[in-house]
């Protein structure tokens, strides 16, 4: 982590700075969401001031715990600052203080001085105090003080240090939790995207690679409306997966059919036979569908992977989606007549497949579940159930 130095010396007020004027002016950049370790930075001349400290240097705690990484001094060495960039949590003073509840005094400098091969540093100063940075009952950074006498501050001011020390913990704590949310919401997305690019190009993809044996084969055989057939089905779906990454690169998202769920499928519905040699049948039992644009968007993702599952894996002739409206909820199902899943081997399929996890994934984005099982009769059946908001519900056809 690398080190911002603030000035260098403190010039000595003529009065401490008023302890109502610090509290005030660290609530405000509590508030406004300041970085951090500027914060952190900023206050270390004040508390200097306050304490009637000489130098000091602030320090945060690693991620993993494990060490305090300086991000802050005044009046300090060059050579100590080198050594005391990162130093282990349990060093010391610091390490005394940042295990327990209480400022940590301490009149031997002679550790801190030959870890920096810093001669001066214990000639120059008499005391040091380490000050925790706490937040409920973990620590996560500490001040250090140094003193050319050896006088100790009086109680009163321990106490404000005390209190500053536990506000910037708290400052500490936000930081993180921001960096953790923020973190978060990063994979997030990355899996949004990720999911985005499979549903919307993969499809795409696999078209062309079952295309491309046929139309070599009509070209060996000389079979010329057969290979422009395949050719243009190519040509199609390679325009067909170039506009959806332009459309993923520009929005970061693929878009929902602006006429709707049921006209989206719809058009997945013309010329499914012709694609992917199995006959569609939309039955949507609901006339009116309430949904969202994003909640449209999921439905139709999971319905074009359950799909595009039924053309790579079933052998099946035809297909079905049906949706079915209920007063709290509305079924999406999709089944075929192909040679169906052993029950057994459901589970193992679903842990390993990809595309059934960014199922699941979008079915719980919308509050809901999905289900594969055995169809009666044979193949396979996809169902995704999710509520329906009582002032969205659906009417029924």
């Amino acid at each position: 982590m690398e080190t911002t130095e603030i000035p260098t010396e403190v010039s000595p007020p003529a009065e401490k700075p008023p302890v109502g004027d610090l509290f005030v002016e660290l609530s405000a950049g509590l508030a406004a969401g300041d970085d951090v370790e500027a914060l952190l930075q900023r206050f270390l001349v004040p508390v200097l001031r306050l304490s009637g400290a000489q130098a000091g240097a602030v320090r945060t705690l690693s991620e993993d715990g494990t060490a305090m990484c300086l991000v802050g001094s005044i009046g300090l060495s060059e050579e100590m600052l080198e050594a005391e960039r990162s130093v282990d949590r349990h060093c010391g003073v610091c390490g005394q203080a940042a295990h327990g509840d209480e400022l940590v005094w301490t009149g031997d400098l002679q550790p801190c001085a030959r870890r920096s091969q810093d001669t001066f540093l214990a000639r120059r100063f008499k005391r040091l105090l380490a000050v925790p940075l706490r937040h409920r009952d973990k620590v996560l950074g500490i001040y250090n003080l140094f003193f050319e006498d050896e006088a100790q501050t009086g109680p009163d001011i321990a106490a404000v240090l005390r209190s500053v020390g536990e506000l910037l913990g708290l400052a500490l704590h936000n930081a993180r939790l921001e960096r953790e949310h923020l973190r978060a919401a990063l994979l997030q997305e990355r899996q949004m995207l990720a999911n985005d690019v499979h549903d919307a190009v993969a499809q795409s993809l696999y078209f062309m690679k079952m295309r491309l044996p046929l139309l070599q084969d009509a070209l060996l055989q000389h079979d010329e409306p057969r290979a422009l057939r395949y050719h243009a089905d190519l040509r199609q779906a390679v325009s067909d997966a170039h506009a959806s990454l332009r459309e993923i690169l520009t929005h970061y998202r693929t878009r929902m059919d602006p006429k709707g769920l049921l006209h989206a499928l719809q058009a997945l519905q013309a010329g499914h036979r012709e694609r992917t040699g199995i006959e569609l049948v939309l039955d949507p039992r609901a006339a009116r569908l309430k949904l969202s644009v994003d909640q449209e968007l999921q439905v139709f993702h999971v319905v074009q992977e359950a799909l595009a599952n039924v053309a790579k894996h079933s052998h099946a002739r035809r297909a079905w989606v049906r949706i079915e409206a209920g007063k709290k909820q509305l079924e999406i199902v999709i089944e075929d007549d192909g040679e169906g899943l052993p029950a057994d081997a459901v589970p193992q399929l679903e842990a390993a497949h990809f595309g059934l996890e960014i199922m699941r994934e979008r079915a719980l984005r919308l509050g809901g579940t999905l289900s594969i099982q055995q169809r009666d009769g044979g193949g396979t059946q996809v169902r995704l159930c999710l509520p329906v908001p009582s002032d969205a519900s659906v009417g029924a056809s």
